[in-house]
């Protein structure tokens, strides 16, 4: 029998990463960055106001001691000045300011030929023919200056970068529209049994819904993949064979339920031995010890033979298939959030396996603690049931050698809330 950490050690081996291609901004966020992006102007491209007020030389208004409000205590001044213009946001008409003038800014404004600050408004009499300051600026004062933020030549968004709103944000500075990425890595999802049925059909005796396919399809999104729910498989060996190849043909991924334990499943596993090798050694882990993986065909596409119990495949997927998905899309940190609890109720395991529990964690009101509520597999608890998995938010990770969690212990939980 396999230890968990020796199958992702396998799995992980199987990463690859999808030949990048050229998209739209707009498509990118999550995606890992493949070129390096450099601007090629400098941002901002030209001074403007960082605040609305008035565009003056901080010489015309310096005060006293010309002190602003950053190096110490604010200095009433006063000086006076005409206002000669004004100038909104986006204005592409230039202006020129006079020794002791001033003009009218919004933020974002482009600033005045000679105006070096910016007098808020609140540190004024807020004047339209002649403004009168009442605090003192020093030269740069809310003024953003050419290359602030970015200089020409400088690299906006390196190679490797995942792409959030930040990085997002930033390609559109620098007025890309596209950028090259590694894509989602593509996942087909196939069900196979004679008992199953799709959802769009009644069961009859002995036949059960296709759960699989679409729990894990979300699974699959919800990691990061790009999804193909093929549903359920039927015919025979040549057809299955048929439908499987095809699959491996568009998928860098592909993920097989109802194809592990039971006489059905000797039909699949033989069709997936001609097209390469897979294993089927048990896993020390529960739910879900009997499952499968192997590379098949010319290009070597992982493959994942899951139960068709849906609580088993939902656990195997979440430990194994997703941190796959995670390392295709170039993510650091394959794994979810791991934070350390205090379980409130008494919990059973295997011991020699890993066993990986439904729960509900929580905060305490008062001390921040983490808590959690073992769903599944306390005692008396059956652990196969999906309606105790829909109301989990994490799973309780329990050693291999424990064979119970008692309350008040100090275990691992691992976060199932999307996006973590």
């Amino acid at each position: 029998m396999r230890s968990v950490d020796e199958q992702l050690a396998l799995i992980a081996d199987a990463a690859m990463t999808p030949e990048p291609v050229r998209i739209s901004i707009a498509d990118a966020l999550g995606l890992m960055c493949a070129e390096e992006v450099q601007a090629t102007d400098p941002l901002p491209g030209f001074a403007q106001a960082a605040i609305d007020g008035y565009a003056v030389r901080a010489v015309d208004v310096g005060g006293e001691r010309g002190l602003s409000s950053s190096e110490g205590p604010l200095v009433p001044v006063e000086k006076s000045l005409p206002v000669v213009g004004e100038v909104a946001a986006g204005s592409q008409q230039p202006l020129r300011l006079q020794p002791k003038q001033a003009v009218r800014v919004h933020t974002g404004a482009p600033l005045p030929t000679l105006a070096d600050a910016v007098l808020p408004l609140d540190w004024s009499d807020r004047g339209r023919k002649r403004v009168s300051a009442q605090r003192a600026v020093r030269s740069g004062d809310f003024v953003r200056r050419v290359g602030d933020d970015i200089n020409k030549g400088d690299v906006a968004v390196s190679s490797g970068a995942v792409l959030g709103p930040a990085q997002i944000g930033l390609l559109a500075a620098v007025g890309r529209s596209k950028v090259l990425v590694y894509p989602r890595p593509r996942i087909s999802l196939i069900s196979v049994g004679a008992e199953l049925v799709d959802i769009h059909r009644d069961p009859g005796l002995g036949q059960v819904y296709d759960v699989n396919s679409y729990s894990l399809s979300a699974a699959a999104k919800e990691a990061g993949a790009d999804v193909h729910r093929v549903g359920i498989a039927e015919g025979e060996s040549r057809r299955l064979r048929e439908i499987i190849e095809g699959q491996m043909m568009r998928s860098e991924i592909l993920v097989i339920t109802g194809a592990v334990g039971g006489t059905g499943s000797q039909r699949v596993r033989a069709v997936l031995e001609e097209l390469g090798d897979i294993d089927t050694t048990r896993v020390a882990m529960h739910p879900g010890s009997v499952q499968g993986f192997g590379l098949l065909g010319d290009d070597r596409v992982p493959v994942f033979l899951l139960p068709s119990n849906p609580v088993s495949a939902l656990v195997i997927f979440e430990v194994f298939v997703r941190p796959l998905v995670r390392l295709c899309l170039g993510k650091r940190n394959a794994q979810r959030r791991v934070v350390r609890a205090r379980a409130l109720n008494h919990v059973t395991s295997i011991p020699g396996r890993r066993g990986f529990v439904r729960a509900r964690l929580m905060r305490d009101a008062e001390t921040q603690d983490y808590l959690v509520e073992g769903l599944g597999g306390a005692t008396g608890a059956p652990a196969h049931l999906l309606a105790g998995l829909s109301a989990a938010n994490a799973m309780i990770r329990i050693p291999d050698g424990a064979a119970e969690i008692r309350p008040g212990d100090i275990v691992e939980v691992m976060f199932l809330s999307q996006g973590s």
